[in-house]
């Protein structure tokens, strides 16, 4: 069975230690390719230079997560759109992006503005969106409307948990895929009927989002890339079909996407 893990931090700190061994476990399990989200400025130097170290193998996107923008945006913003007009790094998404109301809404109007520039770098630059979206999901989408139909090359919606109709409003944006993690093997996670009530596995991809949200059995320890196969296992109950096929399927769709 192959996967590209379309959504991983492994440039992060707690991965300081051991991060050769991380990226090894994952080629041994089956990961084809690793896909890096920036979260800031500073993450998109890190994941640039593990990039080059792991070229071919590693890819890059950058952007400004929600959560992550600073009192004064503007000097990270500009940074980043320099490299993506010089093209200084094969970026193939912008992304992690969007609007996180789930902790602090105060500053609602910010992030949405934000958003609304990273997309612009979407279309733009003719890449794939990946969000981020957390307790925000009619403005998330109330504010990617208008663009949607310049978007061409589409996106996902990152870890993906919400309701049968929140799935089908999403998947109304053409070209975006769901972006399913370790959060299907919960015990009384809604995600399995969710999905099999009427999202078609040609509309998803597999991702870790390591260090976070590790799949059962290893859940409460540090996600890694090599964990994957346990969402697929799921994927495979759900869809009633095979691990190897939900590889085959999310591993299509990654690549298509992503243009790996």
């Amino acid at each position: 069975m192959t996967y590209i893990d379309t959504h991983t931090h492994i440039y992060g700190e707690e991965f300081d230690a051991d991060r050769a061994e991380v990226i090894a476990r994952a080629r041994e399990a089956g990961a084809e390719a690793l896909l890096l989200p920036a979260t800031d400025w500073q993450s998109t130097q890190k994941i640039m230079a593990l990039c080059q170290d792991y070229a071919g193998y590693c890819y890059p996107m950058i952007g400004l997560h929600p959560e992550d923008i600073p009192a004064e945006p503007e000097a990270e913003l500009t940074a980043m759109e320099q490299l993506l007009e010089t093209q200084a790094a094969p970026f193939v998404a912008v992304g992690e992006v969007g609007i996180d109301l789930y902790w602090d809404a105060s500053r609602r109007d910010e992030q949405v503005e934000v958003f609304r520039r990273q997309i612009g770098w979407a279309v733009r630059y003719d890449l794939p969106l990946v969000i981020h979206s957390r307790k925000a999901h009619r403005l998330l989408c109330d504010t990617l409307r208008p663009a949607a139909k310049e978007l061409r090359r589409g996106g996902v919606f990152h870890c993906f948990s919400g309701s049968a109709e929140e799935a089908r409003e999403l998947l109304r944006f053409e070209g975006f895929y769901l972006g399913i993690g370790g959060v299907l093997t919960f015990k009384n996670c809604k995600l399995p009927a969710t999905l099999a009530a009427g999202v078609p596995l040609e509309r998803l991809v597999v991702e870790t989002d390591a260090p976070y949200l590790t799949p059962v059995p290893y859940r409460g320890q540090r996600n890694e890339p090599a964990y994957v196969p346990y969402v697929i296992a799921r994927l495979a109950e759900v869809y009633e079909t095979t691990p190897e096929e939900v590889g085959r399927v999310t591993t299509e769709n990654a690549r298509r996407l992503f243009g790996i």
